[in-house]
């Protein structure tokens, strides 16, 4: 057995020896996890007495794996502490523990009944630390979330005496996102041992490279890629919110500060400007107080009886989470309130008069309820993104609103007269609340990008304005394929290629180009001949877009199939309608600047009745004037669509 050298470290001040008695290696475990800094302590005063040993042993665990990790300089000598370490884990799960933190931890296993499996799963993370210092793509990076911050969460649940997978789930949304906002709180910190946690297509999507991170060069664009990132991260600790109001009350505060400090650390990041190259975002002693006092508040609002859950571990009245997971986001709300939040909903979505909020008339009451409240978030997102004013203060008010989001999710809908509904809309159909952060962020990326240079990059920003769109609606549609998000997804993005074709004029005349910068070049066409007339030059440009809007038709129109029946007529209205759109934009010779393209009233009443009457099928689903012609994947004069 190797022989470990790790006496310079910190965390090896004060060890007591091997085999040192359990009460020696407790008062290590706790000196050790109250005496070192993070951003948020491990465990309040609040936490039950009966679980505090628990939780500093556990940390002393994390900690010293981490420091074995990250503190030995020597690549190979650290793989070879870590190996070590894992021999002592081993040695703990066979009744012969023998380094004081394991001496400490195994009472708590015991106890607990704590598999191995989540301990052995960090050492996969800390060794691949050594050997991998850049990542690809987001999801390498969310691979490596979770064997570095998943299992630490699911340790947690342990320790709570919890052990099914619902709650898991969670935990792992949350501790995900606490190791996000970690690396983009530390970029500086972490380019110091070498390392970068930023995936490179993320960087790519921003315009930047490694070497710009390495070269710390902090610039609007990577101001643009942190607030993506740090968007992203929300979204996922908004998918985790419920967890805390599944658990006990007495336990409640504290798996809520997990989420609260990560929130916290993203909001300094935000704070400075999203400049974490230069200077690391901190969380001091004074927000701390604020959030334990924000989380406390929470606690007594939602005080109420305990049950016990189907697991055998305690449950609060709130801690439906399942199929509804979001439960908790009606707490805050009245019937009646919710009702009339309703109404307001659909207020907004009949004033907006838009081709969605007809098709609506098609489902069942609940249905298009919960479509309207859905558009009118929708909408009132859009609007603060193009309400008059600077860039910063729109970028404010898209703050503003996945504050609101995120609130209610976590039950406080007290913000905007549609949030009720808006919660209960979520909650009744399991809407994950990254959808709407990714739609915050497509509103955000018209306020920063203009124009954009690839079709990847134009991909990005129709997936988070219209494919978010359709996740979010299919959900409310009800499906039970796998493959519907993908598909719904895929049908978003035709509908809003279609919008990009018909508003080509207007939308440069605000300053914005979304045909990729590629695709102009291509064509030799410059930006400011999309002000019109048409042109063979545009002729061509938009024939190669219009095949590729058919093609996301022909990949997404499967959607329809896929839903339940009662909302079919009301899927079939919209493809029916916006592919009809692009058709008729087609007919005119691509014309989309002499006047805007639209479709007649009696168009958009005949598709209307054969969607209630039923007089339709999946296979006619699109209208198009030429089938053999528009065969998706076709060649525009020897340039290929896709």
């Amino acid at each position: 057995m190797l022989a470990p050298t790790y006496a310079d470290l910190e965390v090896a001040r004060e060890l007591p020896p091997d085999f040192c008695s359990v009460a020696d290696a407790e008062r290590y475990t706790r000196r050790l996890a109250t005496g070192h800094y993070e951003n948020f302590n491990v465990v309040s005063w609040l936490l039950p007495k009966r679980l505090h040993q628990h939780f500093y042993n556990l940390y002393a665990y994390c900690r010293w794996a981490d420091d074995l990790g990250d503190e030995v300089e020597d690549p190979q000598r650290a793989l070879e502490l870590l190996n070590w370490w894992e021999e002592e884990l081993r040695a703990c799960y066979a009744g012969k523990p023998k380094h004081p933190v394991f001496v400490a931890l195994a009472g708590t296993i015991r106890a607990c009944d704590i598999p191995m499996e989540p301990f052995s799963d960090l050492l996969v993370a800390f060794r691949q630390d050594q050997t991998v210092k850049r990542y690809a793509t987001w999801v390498d990076m969310i691979g490596y979330c979770r064997y570095s911050a998943n299992p630490v969460g699911r340790l947690v649940l342990y320790l709570c005496g919890y052990r099914d997978g619902e709650r898991q789930r969670l935990s792992d949304a949350t501790c995900t996102a606490l190791q996000l906002a970690n690396f983009w709180q530390d970029v500086s910190r972490d380019l110091k041992i070498g390392r970068i946690y930023i995936p490179l297509e993320n960087l790519h999507a921003h315009g930047l490279e490694f070497s710009d991170i390495e070269a710390r060069k902090f610039s609007e664009k990577y101001a643009s890629l942190m607030r993506d990132l740090v968007a992203r991260t929300r979204a996922l600790f908004a998918e985790g919110t419920p967890l805390a109001a599944s658990v006990a009350a007495d336990l409640r505060v504290d798996i809520e500060m997990f989420s609260r400090g990560g929130l916290a650390v993203l909001d300094a990041i935000e704070r400075a400007g999203y400049n974490t190259l230069e200077k690391r975002p901190s969380i001091g002693k004074g927000t701390q107080a604020m959030l334990l006092g924000r989380a406390l508040i929470g606690r007594m609002r939602s005080a109420g009886p305990e049950r016990q859950s189907e697991n055998g571990g305690p449950a609060t009245k709130l801690s439906t989470i399942g199929a509804n997971h979001h439960a908790g986001a009606q707490a805050a709300a009245t019937p009646e309130a919710v009702d009339a939040s309703y109404d307001e909903c659909k207020r907004v979505a009949r004033e907006s008069a838009s081709n969605f909020y007809y098709a609506f008339y098609l489902l069942p009451e609940q249905k298009r309820s919960g479509l309207c409240a859905l558009y009118a978030y929708m909408r009132l997102v859009d609007d603060a993104a193009d309400e008059p004013g600077d860039v910063a203060s729109k970028q404010r008010g898209l703050s503003r609103w996945r504050g609101l989001t995120d609130a209610a999710y976590a039950g406080d809908t007290s913000g905007h007269a549609i949030l009720p509904a808006f919660a209960d809309t979520c909650s009744r159909y399991s809407i994950p609340a990254r959808y709407f952060h990714d739609l915050i962020s497509g509103a955000e990326m018209d306020l920063t990008e203009p124009s954009y240079a690839t079709f990847d990059r134009l991909r990005e920003y129709c997936y988070r304005v219209a494919g978010t769109v359709g996740l979010t609606c299919i959900h409310v549609f009800g499906f039970r394929d796998p493959r519907a998000p993908d598909v719904a997804e895929r049908l978003g993005i035709a509908f809003q290629l279609t919008n990009i074709l018909r508003d080509l004029r207007a939308d440069y005349e605000m300053g914005r180009v979304y045909l990729p910068q590629e695709d102009l070049e291509r064509f030799g066409v410059r930006a400011a001949e999309l002000a019109g007339p048409v042109s063979p030059k545009i002729i061509e440009l938009m024939e190669f877009e219009a095949e590729r809007a058919w093609k996301f038709y022909d990949e997404g129109v499967e959607i329809v199939g896929m839903v339940e029946q009662d909302s079919r007529g009301a899927l079939f209205a919209l493809a029916r309608t916006y592919s009809s759109l692009l058709a008729a934009i087609e007919a005119r010779g691509f014309d989309v600047f002499s006047s805007r393209v639209r479709l007649k009233t009696t168009e958009k009443f005949g598709i209307l009745v054969r969607a209630q009457l039923g007089a339709w099928s999946e296979a006619n689903v699109l209208e198009k004037r030429d089938r053999d012609r528009r065969r998706a994947g076709r060649t525009v004069r020897g340039r290929r669509a896709g």
